[in-house]
């Protein structure tokens, strides 16, 4: 497979076009992953083009490709959105990384009653840089045509309303209704899963008064880091994703 990289905006390059890397993605393309002249690759802009084309020039400050196909990717839909609690450690920094190569459009972290972990001030700022820095270098790893958007942090109360135009959906290790038996019905699928010490019963009254479903992944109770990227495999199955 041919290896694939990212321009820094959107590109209206076609075929016989020149495109350049440059910057940190140049010297990845030449230095880390030891791009040769004439070795295929793939050029994307993370928001649904698709170039393929030949290595021109490579330099660890300029990569020159020459595009041979363009193709663009309608954007998913409907569309499927993770809300991660934020977690001690790195655990959910390990779920956003593992849901976006697994195909999530969307990641919205979520400052969560229960989180260890807090974001205020300029930490939330770096923390939503530092997820979106995870969520670009997986997109590129699964050579994904969209790169998901990490949205900034969001309260109980802004999830709650999402609910009015979205399909929330709540893990929760005692619902009555497993995740597998869900049917998509056109609405954006919006998987919640909390922090460490769970979703609390205030959080879980709030968002399922606005309408928002508890749902069961399964019969084990996962820790934060794997129940989202699970979530995302069993949902893109009843997308027809695979």
């Amino acid at each position: 497979m041919a290896l694939h990289f990212l321009v820094e905006s959107s590109t209206d390059a076609g075929v016989g076009d020149v495109v350049s890397l440059t910057g940190a993605e140049a010297k990845h393309a030449a230095v880390v992953r030891r791009l040769r002249v004439g070795e295929a690759v793939t050029v994307g802009d993370g928001a649904g083009v698709w170039l393929a084309g030949v290595a021109e020039e490579v330099a660890p400050s300029r990569v020159d490709v020459r595009i041979e196909e363009r193709v663009e990717h309608p954007a998913p839909a409907p569309r499927l959105v993770l809300v991660q609690a934020l977690a001690k450690g790195d655990r959910d920094e390990l779920a956003v990384q593992a849901a976006c190569e697994l195909g999530v459009d969307e990641i919205v972290p979520w400052q969560a009653g229960r989180s260890v972990s807090r974001w205020e001030g300029p930490k939330a700022v770096k923390g939503r840089e530092r997820w979106s820095t995870i969520v670009r270098e997986a997109a590129k790893q699964a050579h994904r045509a969209w790169v998901p958007e990490v949205t900034a942090p969001a309260t109980t109360k802004q999830l709650a309303a999402r609910a009015s135009t979205d399909r929330v959906l709540l893990l929760d290790p005692t619902a009555p209704v497993r995740l597998s038996a869900i049917e998509p019905d056109g609405r954006d699928l919006v998987l919640v899963v909390g922090p460490e010490g769970g979703i609390s019963d205030e959080e879980l009254a709030l968002l399922t008064d606005a309408g928002a479903e508890r749902v069961l992944l399964g019969e084990t109770v996962l820790r934060t880091s794997t129940a989202g990227p699970a979530a995302v495999a069993v949902l893109s199955v009843a997308l027809g994703r695979w």
